[in-house]
């Protein structure tokens, strides 16, 4: 997995001493230690140098290997700072960038992954707290950067459920919706990705209680993430994960098919 990272190779080459201090410590081979971790013992051997950068399953199961001292969770901290992403949401960006399978239910806005430049400087320009220049520019670098997993990983499934209201609102004006619309419209033609537009008027609902993210890793294990104000939570909990997966499935079944989405959509830029 490749993640931008914007700090010096110190603190690759310091995280990766850690995890070799505590490695040794644990009484543990590299060869043992890559077998625990579900890693190759070459993918251990260039966290260790300094070369590589961990993903989040590295960190967790290293820290389970390890003894769960914390210790490789603190040090992995202060490996990832990318500008433009909010500090909770990096990780599932991580995740994000790994995944086989990924399922979006969006009840607010349009989500990052599908939002155009001139609709992130509509929200950008709406922040409260306000946002200068420079973090407006790092915002946008920053979607634009994920959004390339949409054509880079077609091997990767895209599921999107939006309400109709978020178009609805007209975030940034009738001019930046219409060129929002066509970017779905032209996103909806890729063949890895499905966009379902829940209608304003649907009786029945199970997403009611509110966005719905989840992913599907290449070890087949299933992620949930919860996002609200100034907070975000990445779901683990195999019980939880499972509810929210039924709950998405329903949605797609009670939400238009994707030819009827795809028209909706034509019709509501027609009618801007």
């Amino acid at each position: 997995m490749t993640v931008v990272v914007d700090e010096s190779s110190d603190s690759l080459r310091t995280f990766g001493a850690v995890v070799q201090a505590l490695r040794e410590h644990a009484g543990l081979s590299r060869v043992e230690f890559a077998r625990r971790v579900r890693f190759s013992k070459h993918t251990v051997a260039s966290v260790e140098l300094g070369r590589r950068m961990p993903d989040v399953f590295f960190v967790e199961r290293g820290e389970e290997a390890t003894g769960n001292t914390g210790a490789l969770r603190k040090a992995s901290a202060h490996l990832v700072r990318q500008p433009g992403l909010a500090s909770w949401f990096r990780r599932w960006a991580q995740l994000e960038a790994m995944a086989i399978a990924l399922c979006t239910y969006e009840c607010r806005m349009i989500p990052g992954l599908l939002q155009t430049e001139a609709y992130v400087r509509a929200l950008s320009a709406a922040a409260v707290p306000p946002l200068n220049d420079e973090q407006i520019e790092e915002r946008w670098a920053a979607r634009a950067a994920r959004q390339k997993l949409l054509r880079e990983r077609p091997n990767t499934a895209f599921s999107f459920i939006l309400e109709e209201h978020v178009f609805l609102r007209r975030t940034g004006g009738a001019e930046v919706m219409r060129g929002q619309i066509d970017h779905i419209l032209e996103v909806a033609e890729l063949r890895n990705v499905q966009i379902q537009v829940m209608p304003l008027v649907q009786e029945t609902h199970t997403g009611l209680q509110g966005s719905i993210h989840l992913l599907e890793t290449p070890e087949n294990e299933w992620l949930a993430y919860n996002e609200g104000q100034k907070c975000g939570q990445l779901i683990t909990d195999r019980k939880v994960v499972s509810v929210l997966q039924k709950r998405y499935a329903s949605m797609r079944s009670q939400a238009l098919t994707v030819p009827d989405s795809v028209s909706l959509l034509r019709r509501m830029r027609g009618d801007l």
